[in-house]
C-alpha cells in the first residue's frame, strides 16, 4: 500500500496540482492585499467614504457605533460589508485568473500552430546551407 501511495504522489498530475495550490495560495494573499489595501479604500472614497468592512446589522436591536463595538458587546451581527468585500475580492481574482488562462491558451495555440520541424526539413536545410557554402 505504501508503494501505491508513493506511485500516486509521484504522478505528474498530483505534483502539478500541489504546485498549483501552493502558487494559488500565495497569489490569493497578493490579490487579497490588492483588494483590501488598495482598491477598497478608493471604492469607499468614491462612494462618499463608505467603509464596507464596517457595514453590519445588529440582530439584538441595539445600536453600535462600529462593528468592533457590537462584537465586543457580544451582539450577533450580519456582516454584510465583509460579504461585499469578499464578493469584490472574488470578482477581481476571477478576472485575473481569466486573463492568465486566456494568455496561457493563446501561447498554447501559437505553439500548436507553429509548423513542426521534421527530419526531412532538417536534411533539406542542411543541403541548402552546404550548397550556399560552396558558392
Amino acid at each position: 500500500m505504501l508503494n501505491e501511495f508513493k506511485s500516486f504522489i509521484a504522478k505528474g498530475n498530483v505534483m502539478d496540482m500541489a504546485v498549483g495550490i501552493i502558487i494559488g495560495a500565495a497569489f490569493t494573499a497578493i490579490v487579497t492585499s490588492l483588494v483590501g489595501d488598495m482598491l477598497m479604500p478608493v471604492v469607499g472614497m468614491a462612494m462618499s467614504g463608505i467603509d464596507f468592512s464596517n457595514l453590519f446589522i445588529p440582530l439584538d436591536g441595539a445600536e453600535y457605533a462600529t462593528l468592533a463595538a457590537a462584537e465586543e458587546a457580544g451582539a450577533a451581527v450580519v456582516k454584510y460589508g465583509v460579504f461585499i468585500n469578499a464578493v469584490i475580492n472574488f470578482l477581481i481574482v476571477a478576472f485575473v485568473v481569466f486573463l492568465l488562462v486566456k494568455q496561457v491558451n493563446k501561447l498554447k495555440k501559437a505553439e500548436e500552430e507553429a509548423p513542426a520541424v521534421t527530419p526531412a526539413d532538417i536534411k533539406l536545410l542542411t543541403e541548402i546551407r552546404d550548397s550556399l557554402k560552396k558558392k
